[in-house]
């Protein structure tokens, strides 16, 4: 089979996507970005650690990269979930995405076990780091994140708006 006759078959085998109604707060052409990379050490708790940098650089729309590195401790809220689950044990990080500021943060994670069995669930306070935990985040330097309370749910959603310098 010849490289065209490939493409037009894999071009075929894609699915379509066609776009719902999606609404976007505030869209920048050109906005800056920075990055960042620190170490959390062992027994700091990873939320915290992650927040109190934001606090440190005030961040005020930071997003998450990539994070990897081990656990002692695990405190998750599941979905639907009043409250957390606290694991013990020794937890590899295999995820770790959401969005934060200076004040706030949605974050979500999963790990995985010595056996390979993963979970996940939004992360909270009481997420003991184990040997490392290597992050990589990204801030919105033109954006600011705050939370507002949606009545379809009654949770504090995000809001995205320009910074003001």
């Amino acid at each position: 089979m010849g490289f065209i006759t490939k493409c037009s078959l894999i071009a075929v085998l894609l699915p379509v996507f066609v776009p719902i109604s999606i609404s976007a707060q505030s869209v920048m052409d050109g906005s800056h970005q920075k990055s960042y990379a620190f170490r959390l050490k062992p027994h700091e708790d990873l939320k915290q650690g992650i927040l109190r940098f934001a606090a440190d650089h005030k961040i005020q729309a930071g997003c998450m990269v990539t994070t990897v590195g081990s656990l002692e401790q695990c405190n998750l809220r599941f979905a639907n979930q009043p409250k957390g689950t606290e694991l013990s044990g020794h937890f590899e990080i295999v995820s770790l995405v959401g969005t934060f500021s200076e004040t706030y943060g949605h974050l979500h994670l999963s790990v995985s076990d010595s056996t390979g069995k993963t979970i996940g669930g939004h992360l909270l306070d009481g997420n003991k780091v184990y040997t490392t935990a290597e992050i990589v985040i990204l801030e919105l330097t033109d954006l600011e994140f705050g939370r507002i309370k949606d009545d379809t749910y009654g949770y504090e959603e995000l809001i995205v708006k320009p910074r003001n310098n």
